[in-house]
């Protein structure tokens, strides 16, 4: 008989762009609920993973990554949702995981680090990407040094992208919740609707896609979806903010916005575990990405 009492509680993952933190999310929830690019900042939104385990339940919140707002007038709007949303994973969680990359440690690790501190919150220390340090040995010293002088409730080198040494890292994440039961169903994985999902999928298409010439100028609304048998019927429109973008993502005879369609239709079918029928169009706001009024409109809303 196991005597272990079950936990669950919510988990703030947190840290600078571009550490793997959806990675890690998805790794947990063994699902893909969180959309992941080369691209600093694919992150927008706060999304809750949901992790359940036979010990436990981890409440994920994947978050964009926390970083310094200059305050200028050059900070977009999107640029102060962001952090907003970053900073707001820090409110009602009972653990953070703060990421770094293996072998780096930066101001930004530091400014994220120190918020977390300031937030009152145990600090798990997960170190990934270990897959891409070919001599081992050379984690030893690195650990020493960014454990120095800071109070991290756990340190745990792994890899999200190959899954090791996740179990070690759940062990520690489940001894600081609280001891109560499930807070969702065993086969709940996300908060957010198959709507929204569907919107990030195709997001992340294009920031994969489209990275180097448009990283943050593309946002993408869900403007119809709709059960039709067995078969889900979907119809996204794709922002950007000038007419030159818009021939860049349709690209030439339109064979860049088929190829972004397909390839969020496949990701979409296995994530729903349906058949899709998705239609795409590119559609113009100027300045949509600095302009509060558009961001609420596109579901940026706190």
């Amino acid at each position: 008989m196991n005597t272990t009492p079950y936990r669950a509680g919510h988990v703030a993952v947190i840290g600078r762009p571009n550490v793997g933190k959806s990675t890690l999310t998805n790794a947990l929830v063994g699902a893909k609920v969180s959309i992941v690019s080369p691209r600093p900042q694919t992150t927008r939104h706060r999304l809750l993973g949901i992790a359940t385990f036979p010990e436990g339940q981890l409440l994920l919140v994947d978050t964009p990554g926390l970083h310094r707002d200059q305050g200028t007038s050059t900070s977009s709007a999107m640029h102060r949702w962001m952090n907003r949303a970053a900073r707001g994973a820090l409110e009602g969680v009972d653990v953070a995981l703060l990421v770094v990359r293996a072998g780096q440690w930066t101001e930004a690790d530091s400014f994220a680090y120190e918020a977390l501190r300031g937030a009152g919150l145990p600090v798990v220390l997960v170190v990934n990407q270990i897959d891409r340090i070919k001599n081992k040995t050379e984690l030893f010293p690195y650990l020493g040094k960014v454990s120095e002088g800071r109070d991290f409730a756990g340190v745990h080198p792994i890899s999200a992208l190959k899954r090791n040494g996740l179990e070690g890292l759940v062990k520690t994440v489940l001894s600081h919740l609280p001891e109560q039961d499930a807070l969702y169903a065993e086969d709940e994985i996300t908060d957010k609707s198959q709507r929204f999902l569907a919107g990030e999928l195709v997001r992340e298409q294009l920031m994969r896609q489209l990275g180097e010439e448009l990283p943050y100028a593309t946002t993408v609304e869900i403007e119809s979806f709709s059960v039709d048998g067995t078969m889900l019927r979907i119809g996204a429109v794709i922002w950007v903010e000038r007419d030159g973008q818009k021939a860049i993502v349709i690209g030439k005879g339109g064979e860049r916005l088929r190829e972004i369609g397909t390839k969020s239709r496949i990701q979409m079918e296995r994530l729903f575990d349906a058949k899709v029928f998705l239609q795409t169009w590119v559609r113009v706001r100027e300045g949509w990405s600095d302009d509060e009024a558009a961001l609420r409109a596109f579901g940026y809303h706190d």
